[in-house]
C-alpha cells in the first residue's frame, strides 16, 4: 500500500491524463489532472490477485450473474457502514449514471420535474436533460462556512410538476457528509409531495477520521418503499473502467419494474466488474480502504492548509472524498482570470466549478486522490500563481 509512488500514466488511456489539454488546454507533459474523479494509485492487491485468478481460467464465458457479488455488497454494507441491506433486492447496472439514466426512463415522464441540490456533480444535470426531464435546482446555502439544504425554500419553490429527488451523498463537490436529522427531513418531504427518492452514495467509504456516514435508507427506514439506493466499488477502489454499479430497491413493485426495464434494454452485469467488486468487498479490501483513507486524509488537511495561506481562496471543510472545493470570489478576479493562472501559470487542471450548476460560478473542485507529492506541488503553484496577493 505504497500511495505515495508515482505512476506515469500519460499515454496509457486514462481520460484524467490523456484529455487534460483537449479540458483546460494544459499538456499533460508539465500539468497535472486534478479534475476526473479517478485516483492515481495502483490498484489494491485484492483487485490484482482478482484479475490473475481471472487470467488463470482462461475462460471469459458466460457465468451466473452477480449472486454472490451481491452477497458480498451486503456483508460490505453491514459491516462497513451498519446497513442491514438485502442482497435480493439489488440489481446491477453499467455504472451508476446508468442506473440514473434507467430510473428517470423508467420512473418519470418527459417535463417531469427532478429536483437536485446545487452546486453537484455534473452528470446529474446532464442525466436529467437527456432523458427530456426538467432540473429543478435547490440551491444549497452557505452556513459558518459550510453547506446546508434550505428545505423550506425547497418546498416554498415545489411547482407541483416534481416527480423525483436526486442526491449526492456524501455531497460531491465539497465532501458534505448530511446528517441522518438531514435526510430525514428530505424523506418527510418526498412523502409529503409523492416524490421517489434517488440517493447516490458512490462516496460512502471515503469518510475522513472522527466523521460518520449514514446511508439514506438507513437513517429514514419509513422510505423504504419510494427510495432507490446506488452504490459502487468504482469511487472508493478506483473501478470506473468495469462499468458496474448496484441498485438497492426495497420496494417490490418498484424493484420489479426496475428489473423488467434491465431485461427490455437487455442489460446484464458483466465479469470483469463482478470479479472486482466481489474481491474488493472483502476483509483484505476493507484493510486497503483505511489506508486509503488515512491516507487522503493527510492530503486534504496538506491541500486545506497551502490554499488558506493564499489570500481571497477559501476551501471549505472536507468531511469526506478527495475533491476539495475552493471558492475564488475572495480575489476579486473574474473566473476567466482565476482559470488563466490556474492554467496557464499553475499548469493545474481542476474541475470548472460553473459546470456543477448555481452556487459554482466562482469555485474549482481540485481532485488531491494522488501521490502527496503532487499534492505539495499542486500547492506550491497555487501559491506561486497567486504570489501577488500575499
Amino acid at each position: 500500500m505504497n500511495f505515495d509512488e508515482i505512476i506515469d500514466r500519460r499515454g496509457t488511456g486514462s481520460t484524467k491524463w490523456d484529455r487534460m489539454q483537449a479540458y483546460g488546454g494544459v499538456s499533460p507533459e508539465h500539468g497535472i489532472p486534478m479534475w476526473v474523479a479517478d485516483m492515481d494509485f495502483r490498484a489494491a492487491d485484492v483487485l490484482q490477485d482478482a484479475m490473475q485468478n481471472l487470467m488463470e481460467r482462461a475462460n471469459y464465458g458466460y457465468f451466473p450473474g452477480d449472486g454472490e457479488m451481491n452477497a458480498a455488497v451486503a456483508w460490505w454494507m453491514k459491516e462497513r457502514h451498519g446497513w442491514d441491506a438485502d442482497p435480493d433486492h439489488m440489481s446491477s447496472t453499467a455504472g451508476l449514471g446508468h442506473a440514473i439514466a434507467l430510473i428517470l426512463e423508467t420512473f418519470t415522464d418527459p417535463g417531469d420535474e427532478v429536483i437536485i441540490f446545487t452546486p453537484v456533480y455534473h452528470e446529474f444535470t446532464h442525466k436529467i436533460e437527456l432523458a427530456g426531464r426538467t432540473v429543478h435546482e435547490a440551491p444549497l446555502v452557505t452556513r459558518n462556512g459550510v453547506y446546508h439544504m434550505d428545505p423550506d425554500a425547497l418546498e416554498a419553490g415545489l411547482t407541483g410538476r416534481e416527480r423525483m429527488m436526486l442526491i449526492s451523498s456524501p455531497h460531491n463537490p465539497a465532501g458534505r457528509i448530511w446528517t441522518p436529522g438531514e435526510l430525514r427531513q428530505l424523506s418527510d418531504i418526498c412523502a409529503r409531495h409523492d416524490l421517489i427518492m434517488i440517493s447516490d452514495e458512490i462516496h460512502h467509504d471515503l469518510i475522513f477520521p472522527g466523521q460518520t456516514f449514514t446511508s439514506f435508507l438507513k437513517a429514514a427506514p419509513e422510505a423504504a418503499d419510494r427510495c432507490f439506493i446506488l452504490t459502487a466499488a468504482s469511487k472508493t477502489f478506483n473501478t470506473a473502467g468495469a462499468r458496474l454499479g448496484t441498485v438497492t430497491i426495497p420496494n417490490p413493485e418498484l424493484r420489479e419494474r426496475f428489473r423488467r426495464a434491465l431485461l427490455v434494454h437487455q442489460t446484464q452485469p458483466n465479469l470483469l466488474g463482478v470479479e472486482l467488486t466481489r474481491a474488493a468487498y472483502s476483509p483484505g479490501g476493507a484493510a486497503w480502504v483505511d489506508a486509503l483513507v488515512a491516507y487522503l486524509d493527510g492530503n486534504h488537511r496538506l491541500f486545506l492548509d497551502g490554499v488558506a495561506q493564499i489570500p481571497g481562496l477559501k476551501a471549505m471543510p472536507m468531511q469526506s472524498t478527495y475533491l476539495a472545493w475552493v471558492d475564488f470570489a475572495g480575489t476579486g478576479m473574474d473566473m476567466k482570470e482565476v482559470l488563466r493562472r490556474v492554467h496557464e501559470d499553475a499548469r493545474l487542471v481542476p474541475t470548472i466549478g460553473a459546470t456543477l450548476g448555481t452556487g459554482g460560478e466562482m469555485f474549482l473542485r481540485f481532485n488531491i486522490g494522488t501521490p502527496r507529492a503532487r499534492v505539495a506541488e499542486a500547492v506550491a503553484r497555487l501559491q506561486a500563481a497567486f504570489a501577488d496577493l500575499q
